[in-house]
């Protein structure tokens, strides 16, 4: 066992150093996929972020590359365990502080996956796949960049993933006794197949 000479660590020789596997982890980087469950075409984003984002930080991330608004509830489900926003006002006693807790202490290893739910009406439910974890990427400089993603999300608010496909049979069809109304709550148009990924990587930027 080493010791301690003049206030430093002195080991011995062939010892194994003082740190664990989490604690390397916590310094790679992430590449994640972001799935909107039950969409078809598949709504996706692919991003690059570091292990030792909090949940807190990645929930903000996925708001801003999946596009929502941050205006309801959410938590992350990791193997039927909750986290989430520690505010009282939030009613969520059950789930425990997604502020205290690390992206590489839930997910150590790669193809390992879990659920991030948003709008407990809605019930957005994402799966979070680690796709890899690396030592580095040429894209990745210490803040989170959206690789590649397809399809626009859908609108707050417009009742879930199975209410959203109907919405888009609406707005396909100008004689559809909806059609007006519909188009006049999206804001006069909505086109489910956009994503723009370099408005995307420039929120991402502004993070802090």
């Amino acid at each position: 066992m080493g010791k301690v000479v003049q206030g430093k660590w002195e080991k011995k020789e062939g010892e194994k150093p003082l740190h664990t596997k989490a604690n390397n982890d916590k310094e790679k980087v992430y590449q994640l996929k972001i799935s909107l469950m039950d969409s078809n075409p598949e709504i996706w984003r692919q991003v690059l972020v570091s292990g030792n984002t909090t949940l807190g930080k990645l929930h903000r991330i996925i708001q801003n590359v999946m596009d929502w608004t941050d205006s309801h509830l959410h938590e992350f489900i990791v193997k039927d365990v909750s986290y989430a926003d520690p505010d009282p006002e939030m009613e969520m006693d059950r789930s425990k502080n997604e502020n205290r807790v690390r992206l590489y202490e839930i997910a150590p290893v790669a193809k390992s996956s879990f659920v991030y739910v948003y709008d407990f009406g809605d019930g957005w439910e994402h799966k979070i796949k680690v796709e890899k974890i690396m030592d580095n990427h040429e894209r990745f400089s210490g803040r989170p960049v959206c690789l590649e993603g397809e399809s626009a999300c859908p609108p707050e608010d417009c009742g879930g993933i199975y209410s959203y496909y109907d919405m888009l049979e609406i707005i396909k069809n100008p004689k559809h006794p909806e059609y007006e109304d519909t188009m006049e709550w999206l804001g006069g148009e909505f086109d489910p197949n956009v994503f723009d990924l370099d408005e995307t990587n420039q929120i991402l930027k502004k993070m802090r």
